[in-house]
């Protein structure tokens, strides 16, 4: 028996998405086509499917195709034992998960030497028949006598009736528990009336820990959240807890008494009986238990993984100050604080260093250093990083400002998580060789205030800091996820050519950290670009990069559309519309009450509909429009510097720094973030926090707790109790 393995009904009916938009999208992913560019320039052939759903699609696709793989490698393996009947083959090829396939595979399998394999050797098989039979007109006791074996070999021997009757249940016990459907049956419930129960290790059990609140605990594993079940996994894994997955047997006696067909009135149904406890306690229930604990691991790494992402996705996103002069302040308390200057594009153009701890005639040295740095490079802002010493060097800096001419300066806190990662990595090195690690952070933390995007995303994501549970969930999945963010992010905004870095440029849709260093080393020796098609210049780009990426990359040149979204493929089909109004292009492109005149469907075609029509009138009215919004610098209380300052009820203005499955984190300018739980996010009922509140977001919270030792903070978006 064969079959053609075809994913695509199989993926549109799991997905609830048309065929032909699956089959379009396989069809372009197959061409080598990226995410970005399928959902935003392939809207046509796909039926407009979002990025989402198109990610959906490959992923689905992937797990098919692993499926098909596993499915063929059993069947052949089970030919080759020649036990594969018809029926079994038809059961494996409808079989549509993995967990089915691994059911029917099970007595199949190699295994390790078991206690029923031992049985057989000593010729026990027969009578595990008859157990299982029940058979007629038989009595266990005399039945097993006969298999009494006195050997040489221990191993061979069977020694006395209860010993028969005992090998024999190992027998019976095992082949129950590798019937599919007795697995299946146990394994769901499980999942359905489990219980999670957790408990101190022995060790752990007088001593306090950060796991004090699983202790005594239990709940349900239909109702557990991925976040507890991650800090009770991480718990066990530190030695501290303990915890099972726990079933009252009542609920699963009767239904396996029933798969065994236990006939009560059988002499042979008390030895059936005990061989269906044992395969329950020592086979089946072990077994449930650790899939379930796999399907609540997989589960809670699929919650805790989204949940960065979604993290990433808005700190990637945070309002740029722009192009505009930025000094940067890496704080110190003991090696001083690092000053730099960057201009609007980033360039480093200086450093100073001003001590703070040192007395106050350090502090008035401070003082007129920082004014006159202020004075010869004019920032627009001054960014501080938001570490120990962030909010005292910001207090300075304010003061500073306030009795100069330079009241004007935007002073704010900088997010500075994985600054110092940047600093000391090879991306770091290669830009600025001759600086030391601390003032390649004061440029991180300036340019971050310029663009957060484009310095992000010259760091591993893990080390941002906006997780939950991060380092406990499956690493490879968690790599993938973010890199998925930083690209759809990097192509939502788009990318200047001329001034792009190769961190930020291989992350463009097609490029990859090859072509980018390329693109960069002709942008050097080359000159500037003046329009998209020199693209096609640097060694190694083709056709096909060129179509994947031209639609994300900006150049502002005589071509007006090469610095918008608008793709080159459709420049002859713009200049059509400039045409047909009778106006030049460059008047075109910019006029958004001109575009908006167009009449789209004079302009369909075989290859062009509508959704891109009219993204390409969006584009003609805002050219490379920025979807991020406007900066707005936070203000925290001049008054409140550090945890000691706070006071319960005190109403102050934060920044959303993570939001996890229970609660969000905001900083209120006291070094120490303080926890909004889901509770306490709004008047409504509020299930999932990332409905209410994302990272970068400006918050007016209340104080509710304040635990000076454990340096926790609890806050309310409630501003009323």
């Amino acid at each position: 028996m064969t079959t053609t393995f075809d994913p695509i009904p199989l993926l549109a009916a799991s997905l609830q998405l048309p065929a032909r938009g699956v089959a379009a999208v396989i069809a372009l992913l197959d061409e080598k086509a990226t995410v970005p560019f399928i959902a935003r320039y392939r809207k046509e052939k796909t039926g407009n499917l979002d990025e989402v759903q198109i990610r959906d699609i490959a992923e689905g696709r992937e797990q098919l195709v692993e499926l098909e793989d596993r499915r063929a490698s059993i069947i052949a393996t089970i030919a080759t034992q020649n036990q594969l009947t018809p029926e079994l083959e038809r059961q494996l090829r409808a079989a549509t998960t993995k967990t089915a396939l691994e059911d029917l595979y099970q007595p199949y399998k190699q295994k390790r030497r078991t206690r029923a394999m031992m049985a057989r050797e000593r010729g026990l098989q027969p009578l595990a028949d008859l157990i299982i039979s029940q058979g007629k007109n038989t009595e266990p006791l005399r039945e097993a006598a006969r298999y009494v074996v006195a050997a040489a070999d221990k191993d061979r021997a069977v020694v006395d009736v209860d010993a028969a009757l005992a090998g024999a249940r190992d027998i019976v016990a095992e082949a129950f528990a590798d019937r599919p459907e007795v697995r299946s049956f146990v394994r769901e419930t499980f999942a359905k009336d489990g219980v999670v129960v957790a408990r101190k290790a022995d060790k752990k059990s007088t001593e306090p820990t950060r796991f004090d609140a699983y202790a005594d605990f239990s709940e349900p594993v239909t109702r557990l959240p991925s976040h507890r079940f991650l800090a009770i996994a991480r718990g066990e894994a530190e030695g501290v807890l303990k915890f099972d997955i726990d079933v009252d047997a009542s609920r699963v006696g009767p239904r396996l008494e029933q798969l065994a067909r236990l006939q009560p009135s059988s002499p042979w149904a008390p030895v059936l009986l005990e061989a269906i406890k044992d395969s329950y306690k020592r086979l089946l229930a072990p077994s449930a238990e650790t899939d379930v604990r796999a399907a609540l691991k997989q589960k809670a790494d699929t919650d805790a993984i989204n949940v960065f992402a979604d993290n990433l996705d808005s700190l990637l996103l945070a309002s740029p100050l722009g192009p505009r002069a930025v000094i940067g302040i890496d704080p110190g308390l003991r090696t001083g604080c690092k000053c730099v200057a960057v201009d609007g594009t980033g360039k480093y153009l200086a450093t100073v260093t001003i001590y703070l701890s040192r007395g106050q005639g350090a502090e008035v040295e401070a003082a007129t250093t920082l004014k006159a740095f202020v004075g010869k490079y004019a920032p627009f802002a001054i960014g501080i990083g938001n570490g120990t010493g962030g909010r005292e060097t910001e207090s300075f800096v304010r003061q500073v400002l306030k009795d100069s001419a330079h009241k004007d300066v935007v002073v704010t806190a900088v997010n500075e998580a994985g600054a110092s990662v940047y600093s000391a990595s090879d991306v770091a090195r290669e830009e600025f060789p001759e600086l030391d690690l601390t003032i390649r952070g004061a440029i991180s933390i300036a340019r971050r205030l310029q663009d957060p995007l484009a310095e992000l995303v010259k760091l591993d994501p893990k080390v941002i800091g906006v997780g939950q549970y991060q380092h406990d969930v499956n690493q490879p999945a968690l790599g993938r996820k973010l890199d998925e963010v930083v690209e759809s992010c990097v192509n939502r905004v788009g990318v200047d050519l001329n001034t792009a870095s190769a961190s930020l440029l291989q992350h463009v849709a097609g490029v990859g950290p090859g072509l980018a260093k390329k693109i960069v080393q002709h942008r050097e020796s080359g000159g500037l670009f003046t329009k998209r098609s020199q693209l096609k210049d640097v060694k190694g780009l083709g056709e096909r990069t060129f179509e994947q990426a031209a639609g994300f990359v900006r150049v502002h040149g005589p071509q007006p559309l090469d610095a918008s979204g608008v793709h080159p493929e459709r420049y002859a089909l713009v200049e059509k519309m400039a045409k047909d109004l009778g106006v030049p292009l460059k008047n075109l492109v910019g006029d958004a009450a001109l575009a908006a005149t167009i009449d789209l469907k004079r302009y369909v075609s075989d290859d062009v509909g509508l959704p891109t029509l009219k993204d390409i009138v969006a584009e003609l009215g805002k050219p490379g429009r920025d979807p991020r919004a406007a900066f707005e610098p936070p203000r925290f209380r001049d008054d409140v510097n550090t945890i000691s300052d706070l006071q319960l009820g005190m109403i102050l203005s934060g920044v959303v720094t993570n939001v996890t499955a229970f609660g969000a984190f905001v900083d209120v300018g006291v070094h120490q973030d303080g926890l909004v739980h889901v509770s306490q996010l709004s008047n409504r009922f509020v299930t999932n926090p990332a409905d209410v509140v994302k990272p970068g977001d400006r918050l007016q919270v209340r104080v509710l707790e304040i635990d000076l030792p454990r340096k926790r903070i609890a806050l309310s978006a409630k501003l009323t109790p």
